[in-house]
């Protein structure tokens, strides 16, 4: 019985094949000719750059003209697609098509069928022969602090204005034939002073011409005082020309309530209740990043110590500053906030205090809100039968702006290698071992989150600040005493009051001696809370006054 009924399905099969022979076709398409080739092809005009370029290239799409489409990109931005370049010579087109890898949108493919402002730009790598023996090809800085869409020399072409429609078989084509101009220092207004010098410990090791640079403002009365030395404020943070504090002399409009902060506050520093005092905001930027975090990297370089051994006595020396401990104090808030964390522990004998608000994370056990030791995946929290995806930025009500995933694949598009010039890059850059291709080891895999445990080690034993207090606490606690002061909202943007959470749990308890610092956490506060202007300075010179030693005096700098 079972072999006729056997028999009768095969010849009820086999009459249904010849019958229906067009349902045997898959319903995928083979990628072959079949497939319209819908694409972009991204040049260069010789007449704004003679050379080969090695570099990237993108396609950015906006379905608006607001602004031109290189300024709407961002993790809540508008779609672009990125792709490397090596050696392309001038009027040759780089192809952008549905294998190049995009963000929101993952392939051109997948972009809905409308009318866009369409616009080609091509970012231009250098060349470095670094003193490691590695040869990397990165953006250099230009003094814009690492700002692709911005950066001087890169080219970018006219928007254009398409209907688009992916299932058509078309090329478009788009020619860069204009150039970023190189950056307008601003004019000094008085009490302002600017340095900027080539490094010769950051040129060594990049094999290029490296710069530091730092914009100081002075206190009223500097001329008329020449006898006076001065405590120093240090502003740590992201790379800027802007004046220390925004201070301005040019009165703003109504509704520009920034810009009235920023007045109100310069009104104060040339009033006769402000404690007088020198403020410096320093320029390190790398090409990573518009910042070094002011490590000593195996990617990034030897910038602790060019700022330490260059940077400050190129400014202590050129400037009335008192060059003492007790009297440098540091501040910074974000990026800033870990970087002067960072050099207040690195440096216990050298700076006499810091004011960190909203530092980038102090413990690596909340670096934002993964676990790099104990998690699998950087962007999901894993469960027995399920998964969440974690989110990257917030706002105080709770609400997702977007998720880990979402700006590390932002990251992506702009650059693989780690040469974004984004948070996450610099972090790995920064703080992560170099790879033997010569750029940094990824901490987890920039497309699906997978977590190196390896990379993540190396990270907790060089740059995991909270680890690093409690291994050492017995040689750097007498030192630190009364120094540290950190800053965050509770409901941080990026998730970043976790780590100072950790970071206060070691501190409380710590003995012989207790570091007798600060931990304030504003209510329900985003990034970046904490004590600004007015508040910050007199905050500094109650430190300087609080901790200078017999038989410093500080009456000198505080005068009407």
């Amino acid at each position: 019985m079972k072999f006729k009924h056997l028999l009768f399905f095969g010849w009820l099969f086999l009459l249904w094949f010849f019958l229906f022979p067009g349902c045997q076709k898959s319903e995928t398409p083979t990628p072959s000719e079949d497939q319209p080739n819908f694409s972009f092809e991204i040049s260069f005009s010789p007449e704004v750059h003679s050379q080969p370029i090695t570099g990237r290239v993108y396609i950015i799409l906006s379905q608006n003209k607001k602004k031109e489409p290189r300024f709407q990109v961002s993790p809540t931005g508008v779609p672009f697609f990125g792709k490397n370049i090596h050696s392309l010579e001038p009027g040759k087109g780089a192809v952008v098509d549905e294998s190049v890898f995009g963000y929101p949108v993952e392939s051109i493919r997948k972009l809905p069928k409308g009318t866009y402002y369409l616009q080609g730009f091509i970012n231009l790598y250098t060349r470095f022969d670094r003193s490691d023996g590695h040869t990397v090809w990165l953006p250099k800085d230009h003094w814009e602090g690492q700002k692709w869409n911005r950066s001087p020399g890169n080219l970018y072409s006219s928007v254009r204005k398409v209907h688009i429609d992916p299932s058509k078989n078309k090329k478009i084509q788009l020619v860069c034939d204009q150039k970023i101009p190189p950056v307008e220092i601003p004019e000094d207004p008085k009490w302002v002073k600017r340095i900027k010098f080539q490094s010769e410990i950051l040129t060594e090791f990049w094999g290029q011409p490296m710069y530091l640079g730092a914009t100081v403002l002075l206190p009223k009365g500097y001329e008329k005082h020449p006898e006076v030395r001065y405590p120093v404020n240090y502003i740590q943070g992201h790379f800027s020309l802007r004046n220390p504090y925004g201070f301005t002399l040019e009165k703003p409009e109504k509704k520009d309530r920034r810009a009235q902060r920023r007045y109100k506050f310069s009104q104060y520093w040339l009033s006769e209740d402000c404690p007088r005092m020198i403020a410096v905001t320093l320029q390190h930027p790398c090409p990573y990043y518009d910042d070094s975090y002011a490590v000593n990297s195996e990617n990034v370089g030897p910038y602790r110590d060019a700022i330490m051994k260059e940077l400050i006595p190129k400014i202590e020396e050129q400037f009335r500053i008192i060059q003492k401990p007790y009297a440098r104090i540091l501040s910074g808030g974000s990026t800033g906030g870990w970087i002067s964390f960072a050099l207040q522990v690195f440096h216990p004998d050298f700076f006499g205090g810091t004011f960190s608000l909203c530092p980038d994370p102090l413990d690596f056990r909340a670096f934002q809100i993964v676990n790099i030791y104990k998690d699998s995946n950087a962007y999901y929290k894993k469960h027995d039968w399920f998964q969440v995806e974690r989110p990257c930025c917030r706002l105080p009500d709770g609400s997702i702006r977007f998720s880990m995933e979402d700006e590390n694949h932002y990251e992506m598009v702009i650059g693989d290698k780690s040469r974004s010039g984004g948070q996450w890059d610099i972090w790995e850059a920064a703080f992560g071992p170099v790879g033997k291709n010569g750029y940094p080891q990824r901490l987890w895999d920039k497309k699906t989150g997978k977590i190196n445990p390896k990379v993540a080690q190396y990270m907790k034993e060089h740059y995991d600040l909270r680890y690093y207090l409690e291994k050492n606490w017995t040689q750097l606690g007498p030192k630190l005493k009364g120094k540290l002061h950190v800053y965050t909202g509770t409901m941080d943007s990026y998730y970043l009051n976790n780590g100072v959470h950790f970071m206060e749990e070691f501190l409380e308890k710590t003995k012989n001696p207790y570091y007798e610092g600060t931990i304030e956490y504003g209510k329900r506060k985003p990034h970046c809370w904490g004590p600004r202007g007015q508040e910050l300075i007199q905050l500094i010179a109650q430190q300087v006054t609080q901790n200078a030693p017999p038989p410093e005096e500080t009456k000198s700098w505080k005068y009407k």
